[in-house]
C-alpha cells in the first residue's frame, strides 16, 4: 500500500505527470472512494499515452538522424 503525504502532494504528483484537470478529478474521485483498480486504469492509461508521445518522438529524432548522416555522406 502506498502512502501519500497529502492529498495536495498526490495532485502535484499527477500534474507533474502531465495529467489533465478531469483526470486528476477522476483519480481523486476513485482515490476518495478507495477504488485502487480505477486509479491504476486511469494511471496505466496516461502512461500507455505518454510512451506513445515518446515513440512518436523517438522517430523524428531518428528522421533528423538521417538526414545529417545524408548531408555528411
Amino acid at each position: 500500500m502506498v502512502n501519500f503525504e497529502s492529498r495536495e502532494a498526490v495532485i502535484q504528483n499527477l500534474k507533474d505527470a502531465g495529467c489533465c484537470e478531469d483526470m486528476i478529478k477522476d483519480f481523486l474521485l476513485y482515490f476518495d472512494k478507495n477504488q485502487k483498480e480505477k486509479q491504476l486504469e486511469l494511471l496505466e492509461t496516461h502512461r500507455k499515452q505518454l510512451l506513445n508521445i515518446v515513440h512518436m518522438e523517438e522517430k523524428r529524432i531518428c528522421c533528423l538522424d538521417y538526414l545529417v548522416y545524408q548531408i555528411k555522406k
